[in-house]
């Protein structure tokens, strides 16, 4: 398959990789539909992140079409066919942290959590396309990607709604989202936001649907602060 690389620092290639495969009962393979670029990328493209190596294939937000499941993977919750939304974190779901609903912080996920400790501080999940501090999985900026613990984070996607308009369901809406709701917006609050980009617009979109009062946003690019007077929000 063709797939989106990591060459080193500043540089990225589109080369021909070997097709995913199943590895684990509980895998499933997505021939991917959709797929972007976050701006965490940048962090491996700059080279700020250490143990990416040549070859690396990125990207942590795509969708797709399950084309085959292991045979661990819960029928009742996905099946050949299904079109899903993949999102970055990996769970198991049988960790304290998920039975905790806390699943980018999975126990088990990231075979390289000791290494990501130590760099960090604390262990992370494993995260698709996101170097090997994560567990060096490979990304969703390709053609197709294994997907582990399939039939815990894969969102289904059982209407007639496009790819671009669920996409995002895989990092960034939810990103944007959380950051409002840890504001616990009241009805007469006056929300800003500083940064307009992606993230920054979906944390007002997500302001507004709690029930801000006003939002305002605040950005140096005249281009995002249009989009934001467009979608209703005060520049």
């Amino acid at each position: 398959m063709r797939a989106n690389t990591w060459a080193g620092r500043n540089k990225v290639k589109v080369r021909d990789v070997p097709d995913p495969k199943i590895l684990n009962e509980r895998d499933a393979i997505v021939r991917i539909t959709s797929t972007a670029i976050c701006g965490s990328d940048l962090h491996l493209l700059d080279g700020y992140v250490p143990t990416m190596q040549d070859g690396d294939v990125m990207g942590h937000e795509f969708m797709g079409e399950v084309i085959e499941v292991g045979q661990g993977v819960d029928p009742g919750r996905l099946r050949v066919g299904d079109r899903v939304v993949v999102p970055f974190p990996i769970a198991c779901g049988a960790c304290g942290a998920c039975a905790a609903e806390l699943y980018s912080c999975c126990e088990n996920s990231n075979p390289n959590a000791g290494i990501a400790e130590k760099m960090f501080g604390h262990p992370v999940a494993g995260i698709f396309g996101y170097s090997h501090l994560t567990g060096g999985f490979a990304g969703g900026q390709a053609q197709y990607a294994r997907v582990p613990f399939a039939d815990v984070g894969p969102l289904k996607i059982e209407s007639d709604l496009t790819d671009e308009q669920v996409l995002f369901l895989s990092d960034i809406l939810p990103t944007g989202y959380m950051g409002a709701e840890m504001c616990d917006i009241q009805s007469t609050d006056v929300v800003a936001v500083w940064g307009a980009g992606p993230v920054g617009q979906f944390a007002m979109d997500s302001a507004r649907a709690l029930g801000a009062a006003k939002v305002i946003a605040i950005d140096k690019e005249p281009y995002r602060l249009q989009m934001a007077e467009r979608a209703g929000h005060t520049a």
